[in-house]
């Protein structure tokens, strides 16, 4: 039986697919005889135009390809491929990440471990090494509302500093999408992403569905991976994804915490919005940088006073492209 199935979801990030392909296939490559583990891939293309998908035929034959007609956001993307698979446990891949020496086969052994963990995901790291946020508290009143640095203070162990690393496996609320191992076992009674998400918290609503059917879900820091962050959506319209996370927050907050919870930090965006548009606003006429600042804040504030309406975001930008 294949040991792990790696699901990568790519939309036009032909150069970015490659390189992380690369890295699975020098890792894997690197191990042999009885330690060597199996291995399965399967690369989904949301729709791409940039020959993303005769690149990958043609570099890395042993990579399975779907193609779907559209861009149908991170879920649907992940959920497409994971209906495929062979494998014991199976990774979702962020295309922009690099696979680290030992991350595949460490992450494995410890789901292979440790039967109670549902979840397993790696610190991130720049290039240089550099730490990345790895894990992500589930969205709420005190996530919402109180500044950030005041929970890490009070809270470290679940609110923990991207500063300092945790000494050692971590039971947390959610690990980051970019990279997460999932128990075979836990997808055949838990299912697949929840789709109602376009992009953004639809891995911490698959892990809270996880940890409330009895899995741990657990921080690994001492197994690394590069993570370009955010590389595969750069090129995005940047108001377009603070309107799509904004979308995606007050979706996670109904479902799992009531809708006065998502109808107060509603409130608290709109205020903090008036604020700051009314306080940068002298500010565009000082640097370019400025005014992007300023018309990204303007345009989620109105996307907040018109009722949030669903024509925009990114899912609409996808759908206009497709």
């Amino acid at each position: 039986m294949i040991d792990l199935s790696i699901v990568i979801v790519n939309y036009e990030g032909r150069d970015l697919t490659l390189r992380c392909l690369e890295s699975i296939d020098r890792e894997v490559r690197s191990r042999s005889g009885e330690s060597r583990m199996s291995v399965e891939v399967v690369v989904v293309d949301n729709g791409s135009t940039d020959a993303s998908v005769e690149a990958v035929r043609s570099s890395f034959p042993w990579a399975r390809v779907i193609e779907l007609p559209r861009n149908v956001g991170f879920a649907k993307g992940c959920n497409a491929g994971l209906r495929t698979i062979r494998g014991r446990h199976a990774l979702l891949l962020n295309n922009d990440t690099i696979v680290s020496a030992g991350t595949l086969e460490r992450s494995v052994a410890f789901l292979d471990a440790n039967p109670d963990v549902g979840v397993v995901g790696p610190q991130l790291v720049h290039e240089d090494g550099r730490l990345q946020n790895s894990i992500h508290a589930a969205p709420g009143l005190s996530t919402e509302l109180l500044p950030k640095a005041l929970l890490e203070w009070l809270f470290p162990r679940r609110h923990p500093s991207k500063r300092v690393p945790l000494a050692g496996p971590t039971d947390v609320d959610a690990v980051l999408g970019a990279c997460l191992f999932v128990r075979g076992e836990v997808l055949a009674s838990v299912g697949g992403l929840p789709e109602e998400y376009f992009l953004f918290l639809e891995e911490t609503d698959w892990c809270w569905a996880i940890r409330h059917a009895g899995h741990r879900v657990v921080h690994l820091p001492d197994v690394r991976l590069v993570h370009l962050s955010g590389a595969s959506s750069r090129r995005r319209d940047a108001a377009a994804k603070r309107i799509e996370y904004h979308r995606s927050l007050y979706r996670f907050l109904e479902k799992r915490r009531g809708a006065w919870t998502a109808r107060i930090v509603r409130a608290h965006r709109i205020a903090k919005g008036l604020i700051e548009v009314t306080v940068l606003a002298p500010l565009v006429l000082v640097s370019r940088g400025q005014r992007r600042r300023w018309s990204e804040r303007r345009r989620l504030l109105a996307w907040h006073l018109r009722g949030r309406p669903a024509g925009f975001g990114l899912a609409p930008l996808a759908e206009e492209r497709s």
